[in-house]
């Protein structure tokens, strides 16, 4: 009987392990200053309980900024944020990665900011050998300035996923058979940052931004980073070998089914605008649109 018991507990520990090995960590926060350093105006970042919780100020002399201290290829990067309230026409809260170079490579979250009242809009984009233009635009089901949110963005060789508290909102995939670069060999830090966008933020720069509401806060916690670290040539050359990492593993190639339904809520529902049916800027179907089942 005992030896039946041993084995049982062998079976069950090996499925665990191997189901366990398609899963990701669990995200582990660190404090601001470990992983990322301003950007400019250090002045305009506060910084509360040890660099756990971190405002960005936006006044009318200056927004500010921060970035990673390491490049990554590839991974799982979130925060945290919470949106700044009440009147915030123009103002434009980022998060994103980038490898900040003339054929640079880009994932975007931008937060629209609006008059007191209206929604906020979450625009997206995706960058590929300097090309942007891939815009979505979509209005969220909460209100960001009341509560923290969970912002995501997973980069893999197969597909980069924005996710807003756990729902994809977007997907584009790999798509180099049909002719469109995606970003796999140029590292990207993190970015985030708070600025003055009224010449186009809000109703195409319609609405400005009123600096008597001034200071605009944006409030940041939960800095977790789980991506491959490529710093260098020699472990950025590591970093593209792929089966490594958890966000290699086939699990995490393409959303499951329930993460496709929660995907076509959020373009049904939620959806204002996306480049991939804009006919007036693209009399073609730009050739990733129906691979990412946004058409």
């Amino acid at each position: 009987m005992k030896i039946k018991i041993c084995l049982f507990t062998l079976i069950l520990y090996v499925l665990s392990e191997s189901v366990a090995g398609a899963l990701p960590k669990k995200p582990v926060d660190v404090p601001f200053q470990k992983n990322y350093v301003p950007t400019w105006s250090s002045d305009h970042i506060k910084y509360f309980n040890g660099g756990s919780n971190v405002q960005l100020v936006l006044d009318k002399y200056s927004g500010t900024g921060f970035q990673s201290r390491d490049s990554y290829l590839f991974g799982h990067f979130s925060m945290r944020i919470k949106m700044v309230g009440g009147d915030s026409a123009g103002v434009v809260t980022a998060f994103y990665l980038s490898s900040q170079n003339s054929e640079h490579d880009e994932i975007d979250f931008e937060f629209l900011g609006n008059r007191t009242g209206q929604p906020y809009i979450l625009q997206t984009n995706v960058f590929t050998g300097g090309k942007g233009d891939r815009e979505q635009r979509i209005y969220l089901w909460f209100d960001p300035t009341k509560h923290f949110h969970t912002y995501s963005i997973l980069w893999n060789m197969h597909q980069i996923v924005f996710f807003v508290d756990d729902v994809p909102i977007r997907v584009f995939k790999n798509s180099k058979d049909l002719g469109v670069k995606f970003p796999f060999n140029q590292p990207m830090k993190i970015y985030s940052s708070l600025w003055n966008a009224d010449d186009w933020a809000t109703r195409g720069g319609l609405e400005k931004t009123d600096w008597s509401k001034a200071p605009f806060i944006a409030s940041y916690t939960s800095f977790h980073v789980d991506g491959c670290d490529a710093s260098s040539p020699q472990s950025a050359q590591v970093c593209s070998t792929r089966g490594r990492k958890w966000w290699d593993q086939k699990a995490f190639q393409d959303l499951d089914g329930l993460q496709y339904r929660k995907l076509q809520w959020v373009r049904n529902r939620f959806t204002i605008y996306n480049y991939c049916v804009d006919r007036s800027r693209f009399p073609s179907v730009p050739p990733e649109c129906g691979r990412d089942k946004d058409i």
